[in-house]
């Protein structure tokens, strides 16, 4: 079977802000760009948010994932083994747990493995992931981060 191959990116325009993610998806000769815009979130959000979407939309379940990301937040979660003792302790004092519960059923579907590709390098896809992200957040047209909006509020 062959590989499933994903770039993701996020963007926030600010640290909160609006911000966006970036998606280019790849099987065999077919080719697939995503991005969404939201009001006010944070950078590692939209990072996680583009993986979780890219897995959402594949169509089939079983298949072999790589992810090229430039997250080391992402990355390091999941090959270092933190999302699995922040399931343990229920995710005490964590933040995004609301997008981590989400990313955990869409990442058990799938053989997901992660490579991280330094950002804002010579990478062209990692670039057109920044491109989609960065168009996103700055496009207006915008959905709400209901979980990052819930938690700033309280």
């Amino acid at each position: 079977m062959s590989e499933v191959i994903v770039y993701t990116d996020g963007s926030s325009r600010g640290n909160p802000g609006p911000g966006g993610y970036g998606i280019v998806l790849m099987w065999n000769s077919v080719r697939k760009e995503l991005s969404q815009g939201y009001r006010k979130t944070t950078n590692n959000r939209m990072e996680l948010l583009a993986v979780i979407v890219a897995l959402e939309a594949l169509k089939k379940d079983g298949l072999n994932v790589r992810i090229f990301t430039d997250s080391e937040y992402v990355v390091n979660s999941i090959e270092k083994g933190w999302l699995w003792n922040w399931v343990k302790i229920g995710f005490k004092d964590k933040k995004n747990k609301d997008l981590w519960q989400r990313f955990i059923p869409a990442y058990k579907k799938h053989q997901v493995k992660f490579t991280w590709v330094k950002g804002h390098a010579s990478n062209p896809l990692n670039n057109r992931c920044d491109e989609l992200a960065t168009q996103a957040a700055d496009s207006g047209d915008w959905l709400v981060d209901t979980g990052f909006e819930a938690s700033a509020a309280s």
